[in-house]
Order: C-alpha cells, then structure tokens, then sequence
C-alpha cells in the first residue's frame, strides 16, 4: 500500500480521514478466544485489516480521482458557456459571421479534446484505485504462498 498516496489523498477530502477500524482491536481479542491448532488468530486479523485499508486506500484514491474529474469537467463546461453567450452577443452584427463559422470550427475541435482529457482523467482514477487492491492482492498472493510451504 502507498503510504505517500495515502497521506496525500486523506488530506483536505472532508469526508476521507487516515484510516482507522473502529473495534478492530475488540475482534482480535474475540478471535484469540478460539484458539485453533496451527492458526495464528492474530496474523489473520492482521491480514484482514490489511485487506480492508487497501480497499479504503482504492475508495480515497476513485474519490480524489472523480473529484478532479468532475471539477475539471465543470471548469470546461463554464468556459463553453462563457463563450457561447459571447457568440450570442456578436450575433447581431453580421460582419462576425466569418468569425463566429470559424469560431465553431475551434469549439468543436476544443470539445473534441475536452473529451480526450476527461477520458484521460477517468482512466488514470480508475488505474489508480485499482492499482491500490492489486498490490494487496500480490501481497495476499504472497503470504498464501509462505504459508504453503513445509515447515522447516
């Protein structure tokens, strides 16, 4: 997991605060209870907390993602809107006629990229966050495979 991402992404969210499970230690001592021949009950509940914060690590990082996303979506969407009621105001003078053709040759085309950055953005958010549960996958991967192995 990416403590420097998670450090990041935490602060200034509002709603994504560092990551902590409430009772968590309440159901480690629950769990040491029933103890079982082999099982470190402790190692287990370690290992499970460890796939819960990856899970609210690849929540944080959708979370900033999206909100950049859609902030940015909303900053291209005010500007096109500035722009067309400019249009609009120009309309009555006939000789912005070759002005506002090419003018719209240049919004759509604007919009055309507008669309690739949103894209882009959206692809990097979801790649981040899923980045987040696939290390912890390989890192679950991992421990399965030590634990597998004879001991010694």
């Amino acid at each position: 997991m990416a403590t420097s991402s998670k450090s990041k992404s935490s602060a200034g969210t509002g709603g994504f605060s560092a990551f902590k499970m409430p009772g968590f230690e309440n159901v480690s001592k629950m769990m040491e209870q029933f103890k079982l021949p082999g099982v470190d009950m402790s190692a287990l509940v370690e290992w499970q907390r460890k796939d819960l914060e990856a899970l609210a690590e690849a929540n944080r990082e959708a979370f900033e993602g999206y909100k950049t996303l859609f902030e940015r979506r909303n900053e291209m969407f005010k500007d096109a809107l500035g722009k067309w009621q400019q249009n609009l105001a120009s309309a009555a003078n006939p000789s912005a006629m070759a002005k506002r053709t090419e003018a719209a040759r240049e919004d759509v085309q604007k919009a055309v990229d507008d669309f690739r950055e949103l894209v882009d953005l959206e692809a990097q958010a979801r790649k981040r966050a899923w980045k987040v549960v696939q290390d912890r996958m390989q890192e679950n991967m991992a421990h399965l495979q030590g634990l597998m192995q004879p001991k010694k």
